[in-house]
């Protein structure tokens, strides 16, 4: 590494939701910064093949199937982590899900899925890892936000999302603040549109594309890797004074 602040060697990464997307893009960054990359994943096929990847570079990895749903899984994916590394200096809660559903039509499922997966999900992983993390008095947290935590996308009606991304931002300026003095830090990124898998599907939506693109004052979506970078910053030591933030990379979107 050229900048010594970026550097990550010798530490270790766990990422939630590694497979592809974002998550993937993130082990790709934070591994060629030096880190050995767990890959917390629900999906073994995405998860396995992500892990052969990180080992390709010349990195230490595993894959850990979890769902971040369940408290019990998040443990045991802890767990099972410890068991193999001796410590966890970065994590990334970056697993979760996106629907478009109108409110008065959105089950009792639906809304308890969304919470479970991109709230609660969060915040076990979080504990589980946090507490490891508290023990020794060091550790980075970065968790995957939405700048759909700060404003109501449209046209798309997705309040269910909304809210638990807004949740999520709170949560973790409730934990960088309760964790500050101990050695941990917590931040969120919030990104804008980008061109994940999930968010193709969504895009091939005439309407929703052209409105996407027309309130984005940059007039397009962001990346994986440009997520990524973000990630890597806010996990590295470049951001020692930096915890309870919400980093928001948008595109401009909530700037007007």
């Amino acid at each position: 590494m050229s900048n010594p602040d970026f550097d990550l060697t010798g530490k270790t990464a766990l990422i939630t939701g590694a497979g592809r997307g974002i998550g993937l893009a993130t082990a790709r960054k934070l591994a060629g910064a030096g880190a050995d990359v767990i890959i917390a994943e629900f999906i073994p096929e995405n998860g396995r093949s992500a892990a052969a990847e990180i080992i390709a570079l010349g990195r230490r990895s595993m894959f850990i199937e979890v769902d971040v749903r369940d408290p019990q899984s998040v443990n045991e994916m802890a767990a099972a982590a410890l068991a193999e590394f001796p410590q966890i200096d970065i994590l990334v809660c970056n697993a979760g899900i996106a629907q478009a559903v109108a409110a008065e039509e959105c089950s009792d499922e639906d809304w308890l899925n969304m919470i479970a997966t991109n709230l609660n999900g969060v915040f076990w992983c979080c504990r589980a890892i946090g507490r490891h993390m508290l023990e020794r008095g060091s550790g980075a947290i970065v968790n995957l936000a939405s700048m759909s935590g700060m404003i109501v996308n449209k046209p798309q009606p997705q309040s269910h999302y909304n809210a638990a991304k807004a949740a999520v931002i709170l949560l973790t300026k409730s934990l960088g603040a309760e964790w500050a003095d101990r050695g941990v830090r917590v931040n969120c990124v919030s990104p804008g549109y980008i061109g994940t898998d999930m968010t193709k599907e969504a895009m091939s939506n005439a309407e929703w594309n052209a409105t996407w693109h027309e309130m984005t004052p940059m007039g397009r979506v962001g990346t994986p890797d440009e997520i990524a970078n973000a990630i890597h910053y806010l996990a590295s030591p470049a951001a020692s004074f930096a915890t309870g933030t919400n980093l928001v990379v948008d595109g401009g979107y909530t700037s007007w």
